[in-house]
């Protein structure tokens, strides 16, 4: 199993990076299998360098707003417009929070719901599992101003029999979160403060706060991301290197961690 940082600017795509996008893949019996996690704005374009988004097994999103949805939009279009639209493709499994349907009508300027046609989307919330293919997706609810859920991602590893990752999606520290990081082998874990001190509670975390819960989740990889573009991350990665106890490092799209 293996994670691709497609983009992983936050509250907005950047100059150098779209904003959130994750590509999880594994090879098993003789096919690639491909979720994607989150498909912010500015994401559908450079996914298309790492695989053929028209035909992905399936995609997660962790919440409503645009720098985590609004690409959703674009592979809509992709699919029913592109090279791939007359290929008989079944739709595209879509997880995400109650809700995300009506999202894509909404980007999208939609008088009706044809943007929905290539999706089979399925809400989901804290405690739900659901399996593609080989790999396994648990959820945990996020702490967030909208809904929000976390994802876990076990999947073949190419040293013991499973390997898992959990991505964050936007959130403030929290227990449900913290649990279903318990013990995975990559943490995946927003920092939207940044090395800010003092914030608001519900909506982020902060470098100490990501390297904290990593500690306490006893994580084998904290991997930050979602730092807006025009903040510099280095503050941010030294706190959560401090507070983690071990390097963390920074997302950077392209970069591959396999697990």
């Amino acid at each position: 199993m293996r994670l691709t940082v497609v983009g992983c600017a936050g509250s907005t795509a950047g100059p150098d990076s779209a904003a959130s996008c994750y590509l999880v893949e594994t090879e098993v019996d003789g096919r690639t299998w491909r979720v994607v996690l989150d498909l912010g704005s500015g994401a559908i374009g450079p996914l298309q360098r790492f695989c053929d988004p028209a035909d992905v097994d399936a995609v997660v999103v962790s919440h409503g707003h645009p720098d985590h949805c609004a690409d959703l939009a674009a592979l809509s279009v992709l699919r029913r417009y592109g090279p791939r639209k007359d290929d008989g493709l079944a739709p595209i499994p879509l997880y995400g929070p109650p809700g995300l349907d009506q999202r894509i009508v909404q980007i999208a300027g939609s008088h009706d719901d044809h943007d929905l046609d290539p999706f089979s989307y399925t809400p989901v919330a804290g405690g739900d599992r659901v399996e593609v293919g080989p790999f396994v997706l648990d959820f945990a609810d996020a702490w967030h101003p909208i809904p929000a859920v976390a994802v876990r991602v076990t999947g073949p590893s190419v040293v013991t029999d499973t390997g898992s990752l959990v991505f964050t999606g936007d959130t403030d520290v929290c227990a449900p979160v913290l649990e279903l990081a318990r013990d995975a082998d990559l943490l995946l874990a927003e920092a939207g403060w940044a090395h800010q001190r003092v914030n608001p509670e519900g909506i982020h975390m902060n470098g100490t706060q990501a390297g904290t819960l990593a500690r306490d989740a006893a994580v084998g990889e904290l991997v930050l991301t979602h730092v807006a573009s025009w903040v510099d991350p280095t503050g941010a990665l030294e706190l959560a290197t401090a507070a983690y106890g071990a390097p963390a490092a920074l997302a950077t799209p392209g970069e591959v961690y396999v697990i």
